[in-house]
Protein backbone atom coordinates (compact mmCIF):
# COMPACT_ATOMS: atom_id res chain seq x y z
CA UNK A 1 0.00 0.00 0.00
CA UNK A 2 1.31 3.45 -0.94
CA UNK A 3 2.48 5.81 1.80
CA UNK A 4 3.04 9.55 1.90
CA UNK A 5 6.78 8.91 1.65
CA UNK A 6 6.25 6.92 -1.54
CA UNK A 7 4.10 9.69 -3.00
CA UNK A 8 6.73 12.36 -2.23
CA UNK A 9 9.69 10.29 -3.47
CA UNK A 10 11.82 12.85 -5.39
CA UNK A 11 13.15 10.27 -7.86
CA UNK A 12 9.63 9.34 -8.95
CA UNK A 13 8.81 12.98 -9.54
CA UNK A 14 12.06 13.55 -11.42
CA UNK A 15 11.17 10.70 -13.77
CA UNK A 16 7.61 12.06 -14.06
CA UNK A 17 8.82 15.54 -15.03
CA UNK A 18 11.44 14.32 -17.52
CA UNK A 19 9.18 11.85 -19.33
CA UNK A 20 6.23 14.26 -19.36
CA UNK A 21 8.44 17.02 -20.75
CA UNK A 22 9.62 14.69 -23.52
CA UNK A 23 6.00 13.82 -24.33
CA UNK A 24 5.09 17.51 -24.48
CA UNK A 25 7.96 18.37 -26.82
CA UNK A 26 7.17 15.51 -29.18
CA UNK A 27 3.48 16.37 -29.28
CA UNK A 28 3.92 20.09 -29.85
CA UNK A 29 6.82 19.95 -32.30
CA UNK A 30 5.63 20.96 -35.80
CA UNK A 31 2.03 20.44 -34.74
CA UNK A 32 0.81 22.93 -37.35
CA UNK A 33 2.70 21.42 -40.28
CA UNK A 34 -0.35 19.51 -41.54
CA UNK A 35 -2.23 22.43 -43.06
CA UNK A 36 -5.99 22.60 -42.97
CA UNK A 37 -8.31 20.10 -41.38
CA UNK A 38 -7.04 16.59 -40.63
CA UNK A 39 -9.69 13.85 -40.91
CA UNK A 40 -12.61 14.71 -38.57
CA UNK A 41 -11.14 18.11 -37.73
CA UNK A 42 -13.58 19.29 -40.36
CA UNK A 43 -16.27 18.89 -37.67
CA UNK A 44 -14.98 19.57 -34.17
CA UNK A 45 -12.83 22.73 -34.55
CA UNK A 46 -15.56 24.37 -36.61
CA UNK A 47 -18.16 23.46 -33.98
CA UNK A 48 -15.83 24.79 -31.30
CA UNK A 49 -15.41 28.11 -33.11
CA UNK A 50 -19.17 28.42 -33.50
CA UNK A 51 -19.61 27.73 -29.80
CA UNK A 52 -17.29 30.60 -28.96
CA UNK A 53 -19.51 32.94 -31.01
CA UNK A 54 -22.98 31.52 -30.38
CA UNK A 55 -22.72 29.41 -27.22
CA UNK A 56 -23.84 26.32 -29.16
CA UNK A 57 -22.94 24.52 -32.37
CA UNK A 58 -24.16 26.47 -35.40
CA UNK A 59 -25.18 25.87 -39.01
CA UNK A 60 -23.88 28.84 -40.97
CA UNK A 61 -25.93 28.00 -44.07
CA UNK A 62 -29.26 28.18 -42.28
CA UNK A 63 -28.04 30.66 -39.64
CA UNK A 64 -29.53 28.48 -36.92
CA UNK A 65 -28.48 25.83 -34.42
CA UNK A 66 -26.52 22.90 -35.79
CA UNK A 67 -27.47 19.31 -35.07
CA UNK A 68 -24.61 17.39 -33.44
CA UNK A 69 -24.51 13.98 -31.81
CA UNK A 70 -21.72 14.32 -29.24
CA UNK A 71 -21.82 16.24 -25.93
CA UNK A 72 -20.15 19.66 -25.83
CA UNK A 73 -17.18 19.35 -23.45
CA UNK A 74 -14.58 18.12 -25.93
CA UNK A 75 -15.49 20.93 -28.29
CA UNK A 76 -15.33 23.49 -25.47
CA UNK A 77 -11.79 22.29 -24.74
CA UNK A 78 -10.86 22.72 -28.39
CA UNK A 79 -12.48 26.15 -28.24
CA UNK A 80 -10.16 27.07 -25.36
CA UNK A 81 -7.19 26.64 -27.69
CA UNK A 82 -8.93 28.63 -30.41
CA UNK A 83 -9.66 31.39 -27.91
CA UNK A 84 -5.95 31.66 -27.12
CA UNK A 85 -4.36 31.11 -30.53
CA UNK A 86 -7.18 31.80 -32.98
CA UNK A 87 -9.10 29.76 -35.52
CA UNK A 88 -6.03 28.07 -36.98
CA UNK A 89 -4.10 24.82 -36.78
CA UNK A 90 -2.39 25.69 -33.49
CA UNK A 91 -5.68 26.81 -31.97
CA UNK A 92 -7.42 23.61 -33.05
CA UNK A 93 -4.73 21.22 -31.83
CA UNK A 94 -3.09 22.82 -28.80
CA UNK A 95 -5.48 21.50 -26.16
CA UNK A 96 -5.34 18.02 -27.71
CA UNK A 97 -1.56 18.07 -27.23
CA UNK A 98 -2.05 19.20 -23.63
CA UNK A 99 -4.55 16.38 -23.03
CA UNK A 100 -2.21 13.80 -24.56
CA UNK A 101 0.67 15.03 -22.41
CA UNK A 102 -1.46 14.96 -19.25
CA UNK A 103 -2.37 11.35 -20.03
CA UNK A 104 1.34 10.50 -19.93
CA UNK A 105 1.77 12.30 -16.61
CA UNK A 106 -1.23 10.62 -15.00
CA UNK A 107 -0.22 7.19 -16.27
CA UNK A 108 3.23 7.54 -14.71
CA UNK A 109 1.74 8.41 -11.33
CA UNK A 110 -0.85 5.61 -11.56
CA UNK A 111 1.85 3.08 -12.46
CA UNK A 112 4.01 4.28 -9.57
CA UNK A 113 1.06 3.99 -7.22
CA UNK A 114 0.28 0.45 -8.38
CA UNK A 115 3.79 -1.00 -8.76
CA UNK A 116 5.79 1.11 -6.24
CA UNK A 117 8.63 1.19 -8.77
CA UNK A 118 10.18 4.28 -10.32
CA UNK A 119 11.52 2.14 -13.17
CA UNK A 120 8.14 0.65 -14.05
CA UNK A 121 6.39 4.01 -13.70
CA UNK A 122 8.88 5.62 -16.06
CA UNK A 123 8.52 2.68 -18.44
CA UNK A 124 4.73 3.15 -18.55
CA UNK A 125 5.17 6.84 -19.35
CA UNK A 126 7.77 6.17 -22.02
CA UNK A 127 5.64 3.53 -23.73
CA UNK A 128 2.72 5.94 -23.99
CA UNK A 129 5.03 8.74 -25.09
CA UNK A 130 6.38 6.51 -27.86
CA UNK A 131 3.06 5.10 -29.02
CA UNK A 132 2.14 6.40 -32.45
CA UNK A 133 -1.58 5.92 -31.85
CA UNK A 134 -1.74 8.19 -28.81
CA UNK A 135 0.84 10.49 -30.41
CA UNK A 136 -1.25 11.14 -33.53
CA UNK A 137 -4.46 11.66 -31.56
CA UNK A 138 -2.57 14.12 -29.34
CA UNK A 139 -1.80 16.20 -32.43
CA UNK A 140 -5.27 16.31 -33.99
CA UNK A 141 -8.43 17.86 -32.60
CA UNK A 142 -10.70 14.86 -32.34
CA UNK A 143 -12.70 14.17 -29.20
CA UNK A 144 -11.14 10.83 -28.27
CA UNK A 145 -7.98 12.22 -26.67
CA UNK A 146 -10.12 14.18 -24.18
CA UNK A 147 -12.25 11.10 -23.52
CA UNK A 148 -9.11 9.08 -22.84
CA UNK A 149 -7.80 11.75 -20.47
CA UNK A 150 -10.92 11.86 -18.30
CA UNK A 151 -11.35 8.06 -18.22
CA UNK A 152 -7.74 7.72 -17.09
CA UNK A 153 -8.24 10.50 -14.52
CA UNK A 154 -11.28 8.63 -13.22
CA UNK A 155 -9.22 5.48 -12.80
CA UNK A 156 -6.38 7.40 -11.12
CA UNK A 157 -8.83 8.81 -8.57
CA UNK A 158 -10.16 5.28 -7.95
CA UNK A 159 -6.66 3.96 -7.25
CA UNK A 160 -6.06 6.85 -4.82
CA UNK A 161 -9.41 6.07 -3.21
CA UNK A 162 -8.42 2.42 -2.78
CA UNK A 163 -5.24 3.39 -0.95
CA UNK A 164 -7.02 6.00 1.18
CA UNK A 165 -9.76 3.53 2.13
CA UNK A 166 -7.30 0.83 3.16
CA UNK A 167 -5.21 3.28 5.22
CA UNK A 168 -8.28 4.45 7.14
CA UNK A 169 -9.34 0.85 7.83
CA UNK A 170 -5.89 0.04 9.21
CA UNK A 171 -6.03 3.10 11.46
CA UNK A 172 -9.39 1.94 12.76
CA UNK A 173 -7.98 -1.52 13.49
CA UNK A 174 -5.04 0.03 15.35
CA UNK A 175 -7.27 2.26 17.48
CA UNK A 176 -10.03 -0.29 17.97
CA UNK A 177 -12.64 2.14 16.65
CA UNK A 178 -15.36 1.83 14.03
CA UNK A 179 -14.12 3.14 10.66
CA UNK A 180 -15.81 6.32 9.46
CA UNK A 181 -14.47 7.02 6.01
CA UNK A 182 -15.35 9.91 3.73
CA UNK A 183 -14.11 8.70 0.32
CA UNK A 184 -13.07 12.03 -1.14
CA UNK A 185 -11.17 10.45 -4.00
CA UNK A 186 -14.22 8.37 -4.95
CA UNK A 187 -16.16 11.62 -5.27
CA UNK A 188 -13.36 13.05 -7.41
CA UNK A 189 -13.66 9.95 -9.58
CA UNK A 190 -17.37 10.75 -10.00
CA UNK A 191 -16.52 14.26 -11.15
CA UNK A 192 -13.94 12.99 -13.64
CA UNK A 193 -16.35 10.38 -14.96
CA UNK A 194 -19.04 13.01 -15.49
CA UNK A 195 -16.54 15.01 -17.55
CA UNK A 196 -15.66 11.90 -19.56
CA UNK A 197 -19.34 11.42 -20.40
CA UNK A 198 -19.44 15.10 -21.34
CA UNK A 199 -16.98 14.32 -24.14
CA UNK A 200 -18.47 11.09 -25.49
CA UNK A 201 -21.21 8.76 -24.28
CA UNK A 202 -18.97 5.73 -24.79
CA UNK A 203 -17.47 6.62 -21.39
CA UNK A 204 -20.58 4.93 -19.97
CA UNK A 205 -19.08 1.56 -20.94
CA UNK A 206 -16.69 1.98 -18.01
CA UNK A 207 -19.39 2.57 -15.37
CA UNK A 208 -20.36 -1.05 -14.57
CA UNK A 209 -16.74 -2.22 -14.75
CA UNK A 210 -15.37 0.55 -12.54
CA UNK A 211 -18.33 0.22 -10.18
CA UNK A 212 -17.79 -3.53 -9.76
CA UNK A 213 -14.07 -2.99 -9.29
CA UNK A 214 -14.65 -0.48 -6.49
CA UNK A 215 -17.06 -2.83 -4.70
CA UNK A 216 -14.57 -5.72 -4.92
CA UNK A 217 -11.82 -3.50 -3.51
CA UNK A 218 -14.09 -2.47 -0.63
CA UNK A 219 -15.12 -6.03 0.21
CA UNK A 220 -11.56 -7.39 0.22
CA UNK A 221 -10.26 -4.43 2.23
CA UNK A 222 -12.92 -4.91 4.92
CA UNK A 223 -12.37 -8.65 5.11
CA UNK A 224 -8.61 -8.15 5.42
CA UNK A 225 -9.15 -5.65 8.25
CA UNK A 226 -11.70 -7.87 10.01
CA UNK A 227 -14.75 -5.65 9.42
CA UNK A 228 -17.78 -7.48 8.07
CA UNK A 229 -20.30 -4.62 7.87
CA UNK A 230 -20.34 -1.17 6.35
CA UNK A 231 -20.85 -2.11 2.73
CA UNK A 232 -24.24 -0.37 2.62
CA UNK A 233 -22.60 2.90 3.59
CA UNK A 234 -19.97 2.39 0.90
CA UNK A 235 -22.69 1.83 -1.68
CA UNK A 236 -24.30 5.08 -0.55
CA UNK A 237 -21.07 6.96 -1.21
CA UNK A 238 -20.84 5.22 -4.57
CA UNK A 239 -24.34 6.41 -5.43
CA UNK A 240 -23.34 9.96 -4.46
CA UNK A 241 -20.36 9.67 -6.78
CA UNK A 242 -22.71 8.71 -9.63
CA UNK A 243 -24.97 11.67 -8.78
CA UNK A 244 -21.92 13.95 -9.05
CA UNK A 245 -21.22 12.42 -12.47
CA UNK A 246 -24.74 13.31 -13.62
CA UNK A 247 -24.43 16.87 -12.28
CA UNK A 248 -21.06 17.40 -13.97
CA UNK A 249 -22.38 15.91 -17.20
CA UNK A 250 -25.32 18.33 -17.22
CA UNK A 251 -22.91 21.17 -16.43
CA UNK A 252 -21.09 20.48 -19.70
CA UNK A 253 -24.34 21.50 -21.45
CA UNK A 254 -24.33 24.96 -19.82
CA UNK A 255 -24.02 26.73 -23.17
CA UNK A 256 -27.10 24.91 -24.45
CA UNK A 257 -29.09 25.67 -21.26
CA UNK A 258 -28.21 29.38 -21.25
CA UNK A 259 -29.22 30.04 -24.85
CA UNK A 260 -32.57 29.87 -26.62
CA UNK A 261 -30.96 28.83 -29.90
CA UNK A 262 -29.58 25.35 -29.22
CA UNK A 263 -30.96 22.38 -31.14
CA UNK A 264 -34.23 21.21 -29.53
CA UNK A 265 -33.78 23.85 -26.82
CA UNK A 266 -37.54 24.58 -26.87
CA UNK A 267 -38.76 21.37 -28.47
CA UNK A 268 -41.73 21.00 -26.13
CA UNK A 269 -42.99 24.58 -26.53
CA UNK A 270 -42.64 24.36 -30.31
CA UNK A 271 -44.79 21.22 -30.30
CA UNK A 272 -47.59 22.48 -28.08
CA UNK A 273 -46.43 20.86 -24.84
CA UNK A 274 -45.85 22.46 -21.46
CA UNK A 275 -42.32 23.59 -20.75
CA UNK A 276 -41.98 24.43 -17.06
CA UNK A 277 -38.75 26.04 -15.81
CA UNK A 278 -35.79 23.66 -15.33
CA UNK A 279 -37.86 20.50 -15.84
CA UNK A 280 -38.86 21.62 -19.32
CA UNK A 281 -35.24 22.24 -20.28
CA UNK A 282 -34.24 18.81 -18.95
CA UNK A 283 -37.05 17.13 -20.90
CA UNK A 284 -35.99 18.96 -24.05
CA UNK A 285 -32.42 17.78 -23.50
CA UNK A 286 -33.71 14.22 -23.02
CA UNK A 287 -35.51 14.42 -26.37
CA UNK A 288 -32.30 15.67 -27.99
CA UNK A 289 -30.43 12.72 -26.47
CA UNK A 290 -32.99 10.25 -27.77
CA UNK A 291 -32.50 11.55 -31.29
CA UNK A 292 -28.71 11.48 -30.98
CA UNK A 293 -28.78 7.92 -29.68
CA UNK A 294 -30.96 6.90 -32.63
CA UNK A 295 -28.37 8.40 -34.96
CA UNK A 296 -25.53 6.42 -33.36
CA UNK A 297 -27.56 3.19 -33.31
CA UNK A 298 -28.30 3.51 -37.01
CA UNK A 299 -24.77 4.47 -38.08
CA UNK A 300 -23.89 1.53 -40.31
CA UNK A 301 -22.69 3.32 -43.44
CA UNK A 302 -19.52 1.76 -44.83
CA UNK A 303 -16.28 3.74 -44.60
CA UNK A 304 -12.96 2.99 -46.26
CA UNK A 305 -11.08 3.14 -42.94
CA UNK A 306 -13.59 1.51 -40.64
CA UNK A 307 -12.48 -1.52 -38.66
CA UNK A 308 -13.88 -4.07 -36.23
CA UNK A 309 -12.82 -4.42 -32.57
CA UNK A 310 -11.10 -7.76 -33.18
CA UNK A 311 -8.78 -5.96 -35.61
CA UNK A 312 -7.73 -3.14 -33.29
CA UNK A 313 -5.01 -4.79 -31.21
CA UNK A 314 -3.63 -6.43 -34.36
CA UNK A 315 -3.53 -3.03 -36.11
CA UNK A 316 -5.59 -4.59 -38.86
CA UNK A 317 -6.94 -1.34 -40.29
CA UNK A 318 -5.36 1.97 -39.26
CA UNK A 319 -6.91 5.28 -40.32
CA UNK A 320 -5.34 7.63 -42.86
CA UNK A 321 -5.75 11.06 -41.27
CA UNK A 322 -3.88 13.18 -43.81
CA UNK A 323 -3.00 12.63 -47.46
CA UNK A 324 -2.71 15.87 -49.48
CA UNK A 325 -3.21 15.57 -53.22
CA UNK A 326 -0.16 17.75 -53.79
CA UNK A 327 2.41 16.79 -51.15
CA UNK A 328 5.10 18.98 -52.72
CA UNK A 329 8.64 18.12 -53.76
CA UNK A 330 12.10 18.23 -52.26
CA UNK A 331 12.31 14.79 -50.71
CA UNK A 332 15.26 13.78 -52.90
CA UNK A 333 13.22 11.37 -55.05
CA UNK A 334 11.01 11.67 -58.17
CA UNK A 335 7.87 10.86 -56.17
CA UNK A 336 7.18 12.24 -52.70
CA UNK A 337 4.48 11.39 -50.14
CA UNK A 338 2.98 13.04 -47.07
CA UNK A 339 0.74 10.99 -44.82
CA UNK A 340 -0.45 11.01 -41.24
CA UNK A 341 -1.49 7.47 -40.40
CA UNK A 342 -3.23 6.67 -37.13
CA UNK A 343 -1.10 3.64 -36.37
CA UNK A 344 -0.05 2.22 -33.04
CA UNK A 345 3.69 1.63 -32.71
CA UNK A 346 3.63 -1.95 -34.05
CA UNK A 347 6.04 -3.61 -31.62
CA UNK A 348 4.13 -2.16 -28.68
CA UNK A 349 0.64 -2.97 -29.98
CA UNK A 350 1.52 -6.51 -30.99
CA UNK A 351 2.62 -7.04 -27.37
CA UNK A 352 -0.82 -6.26 -25.94
CA UNK A 353 -2.53 -9.61 -26.53
CA UNK A 354 0.31 -11.72 -25.04
CA UNK A 355 0.44 -9.33 -22.08
CA UNK A 356 -3.31 -9.64 -21.47
CA UNK A 357 -3.12 -13.44 -21.56
CA UNK A 358 -0.23 -13.35 -19.07
CA UNK A 359 -2.21 -11.01 -16.81
CA UNK A 360 -5.17 -13.38 -16.87
CA UNK A 361 -2.88 -16.11 -15.56
CA UNK A 362 -1.48 -13.79 -12.86
CA UNK A 363 -4.99 -12.77 -11.82
CA UNK A 364 -6.10 -16.40 -11.44
CA UNK A 365 -2.94 -18.12 -10.20
CA UNK A 366 -1.60 -15.39 -7.92
CA UNK A 367 -4.79 -13.46 -7.17
CA UNK A 368 -2.88 -10.35 -8.13
CA UNK A 369 -5.14 -7.32 -7.62
CA UNK A 370 -3.14 -5.29 -10.12
CA UNK A 371 -3.66 -7.93 -12.80
CA UNK A 372 -7.44 -8.12 -12.44
CA UNK A 373 -7.65 -4.34 -12.11
CA UNK A 374 -5.81 -3.76 -15.37
CA UNK A 375 -7.84 -6.47 -17.10
CA UNK A 376 -11.05 -4.80 -15.92
CA UNK A 377 -10.05 -1.47 -17.46
CA UNK A 378 -9.00 -3.09 -20.74
CA UNK A 379 -12.25 -5.07 -20.89
CA UNK A 380 -14.31 -1.92 -20.28
CA UNK A 381 -12.58 -0.15 -23.15
CA UNK A 382 -12.84 -3.01 -25.65
CA UNK A 383 -15.52 -5.62 -24.96
CA UNK A 384 -18.64 -3.40 -25.35
CA UNK A 385 -17.57 -2.60 -28.91
CA UNK A 386 -17.62 -6.32 -29.74
CA UNK A 387 -21.28 -6.38 -28.76
CA UNK A 388 -22.17 -3.42 -31.00
CA UNK A 389 -20.13 -4.84 -33.85
CA UNK A 390 -22.03 -8.14 -33.73
CA UNK A 391 -25.46 -6.82 -32.73
CA UNK A 392 -25.93 -3.95 -35.16
CA UNK A 393 -22.79 -3.81 -37.34
CA UNK A 394 -22.19 -0.21 -36.28
CA UNK A 395 -19.52 1.74 -38.19
CA UNK A 396 -16.40 1.82 -36.02
CA UNK A 397 -12.84 3.12 -36.16
CA UNK A 398 -9.69 2.07 -34.38
CA UNK A 399 -9.48 5.33 -32.42
CA UNK A 400 -12.45 4.15 -30.36
CA UNK A 401 -9.89 2.01 -28.52
CA UNK A 402 -8.00 4.99 -27.06
CA UNK A 403 -9.59 4.86 -23.57
CA UNK A 404 -8.38 1.25 -23.26
CA UNK A 405 -4.79 2.18 -24.19
CA UNK A 406 -3.51 3.09 -20.68
CA UNK A 407 -4.66 -0.30 -19.38
CA UNK A 408 -3.04 -2.12 -22.29
CA UNK A 409 0.24 -0.33 -21.57
CA UNK A 410 -0.08 -1.14 -17.86
CA UNK A 411 -0.54 -4.79 -18.87
CA UNK A 412 2.78 -4.77 -20.72
CA UNK A 413 4.48 -2.96 -17.83
CA UNK A 414 3.12 -5.47 -15.32
CA UNK A 415 4.55 -8.35 -17.35
CA UNK A 416 7.92 -6.57 -17.62
CA UNK A 417 7.81 -6.05 -13.87
CA UNK A 418 7.16 -9.75 -13.31
CA UNK A 419 10.21 -10.57 -15.44
CA UNK A 420 12.38 -8.13 -13.51
CA UNK A 421 11.12 -9.38 -10.14
CA UNK A 422 11.73 -13.05 -10.93
CA UNK A 423 14.24 -14.29 -8.31
CA UNK A 424 15.70 -16.86 -10.70
CA UNK A 425 16.16 -14.52 -13.64
CA UNK A 426 16.32 -10.96 -12.35
CA UNK A 427 19.28 -9.98 -14.52
CA UNK A 428 17.84 -11.62 -17.63
CA UNK A 429 14.43 -10.07 -16.97
CA UNK A 430 15.92 -6.62 -16.57
CA UNK A 431 17.87 -7.07 -19.80
CA UNK A 432 14.77 -8.24 -21.69
CA UNK A 433 12.75 -5.28 -20.39
CA UNK A 434 15.47 -2.78 -21.31
CA UNK A 435 15.90 -4.21 -24.81
CA UNK A 436 12.12 -4.23 -25.31
CA UNK A 437 11.72 -0.54 -24.44
CA UNK A 438 14.70 0.36 -26.65
CA UNK A 439 13.16 -1.54 -29.58
CA UNK A 440 9.81 0.23 -29.07
CA UNK A 441 11.68 3.56 -29.19
CA UNK A 442 13.43 2.55 -32.43
CA UNK A 443 10.12 1.38 -33.91
CA UNK A 444 8.51 4.71 -33.03
CA UNK A 445 11.41 6.60 -34.62
CA UNK A 446 11.12 4.50 -37.78
CA UNK A 447 7.42 5.27 -38.18
CA UNK A 448 7.70 8.88 -37.01
CA UNK A 449 7.57 10.32 -40.57
CA UNK A 450 4.09 8.86 -41.13
CA UNK A 451 2.94 9.94 -37.67
CA UNK A 452 3.75 13.58 -38.47
CA UNK A 453 3.10 13.93 -42.21
CA UNK A 454 6.76 14.42 -43.07
CA UNK A 455 7.62 14.68 -46.77
CA UNK A 456 9.39 11.42 -47.69
CA UNK A 457 10.13 9.43 -50.88
CA UNK A 458 7.41 7.09 -52.06
CA UNK A 459 9.68 4.04 -51.60
CA UNK A 460 10.42 5.08 -48.02
CA UNK A 461 6.70 5.43 -47.32
CA UNK A 462 5.82 2.09 -48.94
CA UNK A 463 8.50 0.27 -46.94
CA UNK A 464 6.57 1.22 -43.80
CA UNK A 465 3.35 -0.38 -45.02
CA UNK A 466 4.15 -3.66 -43.28
CA UNK A 467 0.71 -5.17 -43.73
CA UNK A 468 0.34 -4.05 -47.33
CA UNK A 469 -3.09 -2.92 -48.46
CA UNK A 470 -4.48 -3.21 -44.93
CA UNK A 471 -2.42 -0.14 -44.01
CA UNK A 472 -2.94 1.78 -47.26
Amino acid sequence: MATLENWLDPYSWLVTVVVTALAAVLRLERITEAEGYVFDEVYYPTDAWDMLRHGVEWDEKSDSAGYVVHPPLGKWLIAAGEKIFGNNELGWRFTAAVAGTLMVLILIRVAYRMFHSVVLAGTAGMLMTLDGFQFVLSRTSLLDIFLGLFVLATFAAMVLDRDHYRRRLLRAVGSGSTPRIVPWWLLVAGVMFGLACGVKWSALFFLPFFGALTVVWRVYARRSAGFTGGLAGDLGWGLLSVVLSVVLYLATWTGWFLTDTGWDRHYRAQNGMSEPPILGALLNLLHYHQGAYGFHAGLTKSHNYQSWPWQWLLIGRPVAFYWPDDPGSGCGAPSCIREILLLGTPLLWWSFLPALVTLLWLAIARRDWRAYTILTGAAAGLLPWFYFAVADHRTMFSFYALPALPFLILAVVHVLGALIASPRGRLAGTLVAGVYVALVALCFAYFHPIFTGELIPYDSWFSRMWLGNRWI
